[in-house]
């Protein structure tokens, strides 16, 4: 789970005062050199023995409590709750007194973001919303994706990416409660929350799978923190068989689809300009859904996009067998040994290479003879459909007829070519070679070689 910023705490130690917090909680103050002292809130205290620094905004109890600290230790004492609670009720101001002094308190001060009387459907629509409140909150999350080449504003509206920071559990009802029971019932039952009730994706950017209709079928969660313990699953969905298709919506009058390995492959075709894409859940992930979308949508050629290792290799193979059994047409996008469609994009930051890496697919039909792969263009206002030869050789396409055809043709003319060119190389250093005197055995006599045709003899030569 991505943590709390040091420039965030440091900044709420500085703007909320303890001195305002604790005459808030009824504790009058007298001012004692540089300090202010009054009697402790937390402890039946008969003489004053709680101070407050107001320079460096720090408190301690002399009495019966024998602590301190900042303004957050304060709250999380003042409320009991943990410290991501105490921070997240600074950053809401919801810090009205109470009661229940040191005790754990059983109510909730934060709003809840879900209702409990909600159906299933409006239910993860509230989730999927909160989430994407949390990501533009959480710098961390906004740089991971930024990394990943997937940090801009409109593709993370577009898909409504979200962060789960463990704050959803904070804001809810606790399981003591009777709407707080019928709520984290309804979010288990989801899959949002575990039986523990921890939250599913926590420490996980959220990708909501959302079908053409615009409705949220599933969520995919991809955890962001290095450094989990060995074992820790970095892919996460919902419990249960996959809902939906993801970006089912970009398939809609598309003949021709990109399908990748994992979602955040297929946002990297997106971000490219390759509305028409779309991604299985995994290697063997591609389900009777998406079979069902490709032909209610029409589509008949399909470029297998997985990644570039053996996994991959054995999964593109599989799904064009099946793709073929429906008359579609496949071709195997070949990215550098080892890389999947994301890392390749944020290796090479161009639109252009993910349109080379399309041009330069490969046949996975049947036929004897190889189909070349139908033209995909870009769809970006930033990415012409057309490209100028300087562009495509920046972005190491060939401009030319002849050096396309060149790249097209098999491994053994290209041997051949290079078996050619030694053969001719050795050739013509056997011709500059010259040649020695040599004697005949049967005339008896010498002769010499003409200098002039270097052939032996000629008589008039």
């Amino acid at each position: 789970m991505a943590r709390i910023s040091d420039v965030e705490l440091e900044r709420l130690k500085a703007d909320v005062s303890v001195q305002r917090l604790a005459e808030a909680r009824g504790v009058e103050f007298e001012k004692r050199g540089e300090s202010l002292v009054g009697r402790c809130c937390f402890h039946d205290d008969k003489t004053p023995s709680f101070v407050v620094t107001p320079k460096k905004n720090l408190w301690h109890c002399l009495g019966a409590c024998r602590v301190g600290g900042s303004v957050i230790d304060f709250v999380m004492k003042a409320e009991g709750v943990s410290f991501r609670h105490a921070v997240e009720l600074l950053r809401e101001q919801s810090l009205t007194p109470t009661n229940h002094g040191a005790k754990e308190s059983t109510v909730r001060r934060l709003p809840a973001p879900v209702e409990s009387a909600a159906d299933d459907e409006t239910l993860l629509n509230q989730v999927v919303e909160y989430y994407r409140e949390r990501l533009e909150q959480t710098p961390a999350a906004v740089e991971y994706l930024e990394k990943r080449g997937l940090g801009s504003a409109e593709l993370r509206a577009h898909f409504k990416l979200g962060f789960a920071d463990r704050t959803l559990g904070l804001r809810l009802p606790l399981g003591n409660r009777k709407d707080g029971e019928l709520l984290r019932g309804k979010l288990q039952r989801l899959g949002v929350l575990r039986e523990s009730g921890h939250e599913h994706f926590n420490g996980s950017v959220v990708v909501p799978i959302i079908d053409a209709g615009g409705k949220v079928r599933g969520l995919y969660g991809r955890k962001v923190t290095p450094g989990l313990r060995p074992g820790t699953p970095l892919h996460l969905y919902l419990p249960g068989a996959h809902r939906g298709v993801f970006n089912e919506s970009g398939l809609v009058g598309q003949k021709s689809v990109i399908v990748c390995e994992a979602l955040l492959d297929a946002m990297s075709f997106w971000a490219a300009g390759f509305k028409g894409v779309t991604s299985a859940y995994g290697v063997e992930g591609f389900t009777p859904l998406h079979l069902e979308a490709l032909q209610k949508h029409g589509v008949k050629e399909v470029f297998v996009a997985y990644d570039r290792d053996d996994a991959g290799e054995r999964g593109a193979a599989e799904l064009a067998q099946r793709l073929s059994e429906l008359n579609i047409a496949c071709w195997r996008v070949l990215f550098p040994k080892g890389m999947d469609a994301n890392a390749y994009a944020a290796q090479a930051k161009t639109p252009a290479s993910m349109a080379f890496v399309l041009r330069q697919a490969q046949w996975m039909g049947s036929d004897v003879t190889a189909r070349p792969p139908p033209a995909l263009f870009p769809l970006t206002a930033e990415t012409p459909a057309t490209t100028t030869a300087a562009e495509e050789k920046k972005a190491g396409w060939h401009s030319t007829p002849r050096r396309r055809a060149r790249l097209c043709r098999t491994a053994r003319s290209r041997r051949w070519r290079r078996r050619r060119r030694t053969w001719r190389s050795a050739l013509r250093r056997r011709r500059a070679r010259p040649r020695t005197t040599s004697t005949s055995s049967t005339s008896g006599r010498g002769t010499t070689a003409c200098e002039a045709c270097r052939k032996t003899p000629l008589p008039k030569c």
